[in-house]
This record gives C-alpha cells, sequence and structure tokens, in this order.
C-alpha cells in the first residue's frame, strides 16, 4: 500500500511538471506561431489581393472588436494613400470550412478581388477556389452594395465546373465579408487614415 501512493505521488508531480513545461512552451511560442501563421498561410492570399501596394498589408493591420470576435484587417496603400483594405473571413464550403480573405477599395466602394487561405475541397474541383486565378479575379470590380452570387442563383459569378457548392461557400463568405465591413464600416475609415 505505502508503495502504491508512493508511486501516485510521483506519478502526480512528473504530470504536473509536464503540464506546467508544456504550458510554458505554447505561451512562450504563441506569438511567433500567429507570425508563421500569418505569413505562410495567409500571407499569400493577403498579398495576392492587395498585389501592387507600396507596403506590407501584414505588418500595416489593425483590430477591431465586433461582439466577441476580434477581427484583423489588413491595409493596402495604393499612390501614397490608404485605400484597400483586406479581411479575412470564412465560409462553409463542399468538405468543411475554408478560409477566405475579401480586399476591397473603401474609396470606390469595389471588390479587389478574393483568395482561398484554408479549405479542405475536392482536389482538382474546388480546390480550384484557391488554385485557379479565374475564379477568384470574377470578384474584381464588382460593386460593395450586391453581394456577389453564381450565374445559376441570378448572379455573375462563374460556378467551378463541378464545384457550385464550393463557388456558392466563397460567394456567401465574400457576402459574410461585405456585412462585417458594412457594419464595421465607421470604426474601419478611422484606423485606416493612422496607417501611411
Amino acid at each position: 500500500m505505502r508503495e502504491m501512493i508512493k508511486m501516485i505521488v510521483v506519478l502526480t508531480a512528473i504530470s504536473m511538471a509536464s503540464g506546467g513545461l508544456l504550458a510554458a512552451l505554447r505561451e512562450g511560442t504563441q506569438e511567433r506561431i500567429e507570425i508563421q501563421t500569418l505569413e505562410f498561410v495567409k500571407g499569400p492570399a493577403i498579398r495576392s489581393v492587395l498585389e501592387g501596394s507600396s507596403n506590407d498589408p501584414i505588418t500595416s493591420r489593425f483590430q477591431i472588436k465586433d461582439g466577441d470576435a476580434l477581427r484583423t484587417f489588413f491595409v493596402g496603400v495604393f499612390d501614397g494613400q490608404p485605400t484597400a483594405l483586406a479581411l479575412e473571413t470564412s465560409a462553409k464550403g463542399f468538405k468543411g470550412d475554408m478560409g477566405l480573405m475579401v480586399a476591397l477599395d473603401v474609396k470606390q466602394n469595389k471588390l479587389i478581388g478574393v483568395a482561398v487561405t484554408t479549405h479542405a475541397e475536392t482536389a482538382g474541383l474546388g480546390a480550384k477556389a484557391q488554385s485557379d486565378p479565374k475564379f477568384g479575379g470574377q470578384f474584381k470590380g464588382a460593386s460593395i452594395a450586391a453581394p456577389p452570387k453564381v450565374t445559376q442563383d441570378g448572379g455573375s459569378i462563374n460556378a467551378i465546373s463541378g464545384a457550385t457548392i464550393t463557388s456558392r461557400a466563397v460567394c456567401g463568405g465574400v457576402a459574410g465579408a461585405l456585412a462585417t465591413y458594412e457594419k464595421l464600416k465607421p470604426q474601419i475609415l478611422e484606423k485606416i487614415k493612422e496607417v501611411k
């Protein structure tokens, strides 16, 4: 019995020490993980939708509280003015959640571009939402006043062949991003002025 208690005490001490070490390791690397995620997962999409900006949109970002969520906005400077904005949103695709980056021109109230950051869509079909620039290019120049829709739903976006659900999901994600922009527009326009 005495050996059993001794073994339980030793195992408890080892478990507590291991848990504390893992928690400290997580805390110590969390910022670095966020930077790596921004640079290598979201960064390519941010840079593609804000292509041609004279600044680095990843470093020119700000956050705004939206209810319980903290939303991050990436700013693009064109012709010396911070006129472009990219925001992250998500949509429910055919096989799961999709991460999207939606960019818009705040002066002209038009979409600049849409890019997929993460997805679990079918290779060769829905995955084209991320890999085919023609699909994302269809959103460029569209007014932010009306949410985009695929042609099957009366809109102007040509769905990816064999991936209508994915295409609708992207359009829905863009519509969600535009609704977020409209809701937070006064705060966004104030914050964007601070970017040089």
